[in-house]
């Protein structure tokens, strides 16, 4: 069984554009009870002022138009006239309207007028009515009747096509409005007088007994002189309708203007379009709710009588509509509410053009056919939800036990088959694919278990008791099952991804110790000590990496452990001791070789760390030794460069002298240091069982460097201690020294000091020779030139006063 349909939405569409709203005018109001044809046309003889001239005489050649009357066919029985008519119009009909079955036309035809003009639809005579040849724009005339408006054109009109107009426009009336009578307005201000004599003279074939008055709105002064050869109102009682001429400036007189259109010089508004896109919705809805309300009927009569057999094949013959009730009741409320919009849209009291009030469309009928509609769309609602109650039970039940069934055969049995966890990642992966067939599998089965679920909530909501308690312990029979297997599956789940995550990082460790041990396999070349420093250091850290690995691997382990241990509470008593011992043993022992892997790795790590730590200190010692020969270097180069002065005086130069010594011990400590280095690099190479690449190079330089510095210290020193005698004899001489005057005139003193400075001056010039036989000169030439220049003046001043003592008469003189 079906369940209801459920409320569809109605489709989008545009609403038909409403007319501007118009200004206000009187309503015309109704004549009295009583009046007639004949009286309603003197009235509009009398009150159109036919003694003017607007109504013409009768014609001179009226016998013609008579006798042009009688050779008309005669006419004949209604049923066979409608037929010819029908099937000339028919076949006119253009082909971009929907055709109407010729059968259908000849079955219409033998019917009487009402049944035929009650068929007819305006989809399918559209084209013709888009071509405005008729239309009823809403006026009313001083009798309350309606006023038709027949706008003949400059172009040939034609009559077929304007008779099916007239008979569709007149269908639409209801018969209290067509009592009333219709005036007919024929505008022939744009057409020939033969036209609009062939119109009102179809008239009386088409509609004779509803017309009441016929006003042809003449050209001015055009036809004066052709009304004279026709008259209508003699053959007044052979048309059974009134014809006046008028022109539309006089039609007022007639038709009140606010019943006329703007055409005729009123102030009715009136849009043909919108008029006809109206009729086409009313129609369509009404032609759909009533097939609507003949099915829904079929349908609720069903399922009320006749015993259960006959109500099952009945109502699922018609168990759907052919048109969705909401959208017809959608389209009806729009409808109406678009016609009483139309009807109220009015203000002071006045009311617009509403063409498709109650007397055109029949808005009570719109109205009527909603209130059915609703009542059998309920009805059907209600049988509906009855027999899709019944059905959704027995399919519930059904599908509970199939599920039910299925969880604890099949699906248990998959489960009971599935205990290991892999021996590696690969045969995890194997077995958690396997499981997500079986999850999948399952995964169908609790998709109906939700929907299920939900039924069965929706049916306990609904209150009926006489189903509750069934509806209960379905419920809680399918959901014990399902969560029950609901749980052994995800704990089976969680116990292959813990397997997974365990053998993934057994895995990871077991490369990390693999590149660790390939790394202490191979012996290391020494290159220096910074490439030695970063390889221990790489080396740390990833023996830092494998105690984090196995650290991880055995929480990881634990927690397999744990999962496995309690994977005996849902075995539905099965012994599982021996799949749990193969896991539990497979575990402990990929953590015990992992263990002892790690352990051979430290053990290696350590002789490795050991020898990099000497190769480090090695090439430490090395650059040290080297270095050590760079500063003696530089020693030598200040000894020669900055080492020049001799000083001004003996105290200077006694400073200075001390200086030196401390230099001097500094190179001495200096050149210690890098034969100690280089020692140590020999005790080195001898433990790491290798050759020094650098101290077979570095003693040398040192001792050369060393050499050099010795012989320029002791050239400084000879130097220094040359200059402290001259300048401490010079000194003594040139001080007055009265107590020693013995001394002083010693000749040979002079004669020393003369030769020490003679002697400082030559050694000045003297360069300081290596071993190797290069020269090395103190300073720069302008700087041994000073030195040379102040050791100079000194000796002049000793020579002066040498000449002072031998000759002291001179000296007083001069002074």
């Amino acid at each position: 069984m079906r369940s209801p349909p459920a409320p569809r939405p109605a489709p989008s569409r545009p609403r038909p554009q409403q007319a501007p709203p118009l200004a206000p005018r009187p309503r015309p109001l109704p004549l009295p009870a009583g009046r007639g044809r004949r009286a309603a046309a003197a009235g509009a003889r009398a009150g159109s002022g036919r003694g003017c001239g607007e109504v013409a005489g009768p014609p001179p050649d009226a016998p013609r138009g008579r006798a042009a009357l009688r050779r008309r066919p005669a006419p004949g029985p209604p049923s066979s006239r409608l037929a010819v008519r029908l099937g000339r119009r028919l076949a006119r009909v253009p082909a971009s309207s929907p055709p109407r079955p010729e059968a259908a036309a000849v079955r219409s035809a033998s019917r009487s007028e009402e049944v035929y003009w009650s068929k007819m639809e305006a989809s399918v005579i559209l084209p013709i009515l888009k071509k405005k040849l008729a239309f009823l724009s809403g006026g009313k005339d001083r009798r309350s009747g309606l006023i038709l408006t027949i706008p003949l054109c400059l172009e040939q009109t034609n009559m077929d096509e304007l008779s099916v107009t007239l008979d569709y426009l007149l269908s639409i009336p209801s018969e209290k409005c067509k009592a009333r009578g219709f005036t007919v307005i024929v505008d022939g201000r744009k057409s020939q007088w033969n036209v609009v004599k062939t119109v009102v003279l179809m008239l009386q074939n088409v509609v004779p007994a509803e017309v009441s008055l016929v006003c042809v709105v003449k050209p001015d002064e055009f036809w004066d002189k052709k009304v004279t050869h026709f008259c209508f109102w003699k053959e007044k009682d052979r048309l059974g309708f009134e014809v006046i001429l008028v022109s539309a400036n006089k039609l007022t007189r007639y038709i009140e203007p606010c019943q006329l259109t703007e055409d005729f010089g009123g102030s009715l508004t009136y849009d043909h379009m919108d008029w006809l896109n109206k009729r086409l919705v009313f129609e369509k809805f009404t032609k759909e709710s009533t097939s609507l309300l003949d099915e829904l009927a079929l349908i609720n009569n069903g399922s009320d009588k006749g015993n259960q057999q006959e109500k099952e094949r009945s109502v699922d013959l018609n168990f759907l509509p052919s048109v969705d009730p909401e959208t017809v009741l959608q389209t009806g409320h729009e409808l109406l509410s678009e016609l009483q919009q139309r009807r109220f849209n009015g203000s002071d009291g006045g009311v617009s053009w509403s063409p498709m009030d109650d007397e055109l469309l029949a808005q009570p009928q719109v109205m009527k056919l909603l209130d059915s509609l609703r009542e059998q769309y309920t009805r059907y609602q209600e049988v509906c939800r009855q027999r899709s109650k019944r059905t959704q039970l027995e399919e519930i039940q059904q599908k509970v036990m199939q599920v039910v069934n299925w969880l604890e055969g099949p699906g248990s049995e998959q489960l009971r088959a599935q205990w290991g966890i892999g021996d590696s990642i690969r045969a995890s992966q194997a077995l958690q694919q396997k499981h997500e067939e079986i999850e999948s599998q399952h995964s169908e089965w609790f998709a109906v278990y939700v929907e299920l679920n939900q039924q069965i909530a929706a049916l306990l909501n609904a209150g009926d008791e006489e189903d509750l308690v069934e509806l209960k312990s379905l419920q809680q029979q399918l959901s014990d099952v399902c969560y029950r297997q609901a749980s052994q599956l995800e704990f089976r789940q969680n116990l292959l991804q813990a397997a997974l995550e365990f053998h993934g990082v057994a895995q990871d460790l077991s490369q990390q110790l693999d590149g660790l041990l390939g790394m202490l396999c191979v012996d290391v070349a020494p290159a220096d000590g910074a490439s030695i420093q970063q390889t221990l250091k790489l080396l740390e850290e990833k023996l830092k990496s494998v105690d984090v690995g196995l650290q991880g691997l055995r929480e990881k382990g634990q927690g397999l452990l744990d999962q496995i241990s309690n994977q005996a509470s849902w075995a539905y008593g099965k012994d599982v001791t021996i799949e749990n011992k193969e896991n539990v043993d497979h575990i402990q022992g990929v953590m015990e070789d992992m263990q002892l892997r790690k352990q051979r790795c430290e053990d290696m790590v350590d002789v490795r760390r050991l020898k990099m730590l000497q190769m480090v200190q090695l090439f430490k010692c090395e650059e040290d030794a080297a270095q050590a020969v760079e500063w003696l270097s530089e020693l030598l180069d200040a000894l020669l460069k900055t080492h020049i002065r001799l000083g001004d005086d003996a105290q200077e130069t006694k400073v200075l002298l001390e200086k030196h010594r401390k230099f001097v011990d500094v190179a001495q400590s200096t050149y210690d240091y890098g034969r100690q280095l280089l020692q140590a690099t020999v005790v080195l190479c001898q433990s790491l069982r290798c050759t020094s690449r650098s101290s077979g190079d570095t003693l040398p330089r040192l001792n050369r460097v060393w050499k050099q510095f010795t012989i320029a210290s002791e050239e400084r020193v000879h130097r220094l201690e040359m200059a402290i005698a001259f300048h401490s004899n010079a000194e003594k001489i040139l001080q007055d020294c009265p107590e020693e005057p013995e001394a002083i005139n010693d000749e040979e003193q002079f004669d020393e000091i003369e030769a020490v400075g003679k002697s400082l001056l030559d050694r000045l010039t003297v360069p300081v020779v290596y071993p190797d036989g290069t020269e090395q000169y103190f300073g720069s030439p302008s700087d041994m030139a000073s030195t040379a220049e102040h050791i100079r003046d000194r000796m002049k001043l000793v020579s002066l006063k040498r000449q002072q003592l031998r000759h002291p008469e001179m000296m007083t003189t001069e002074s």
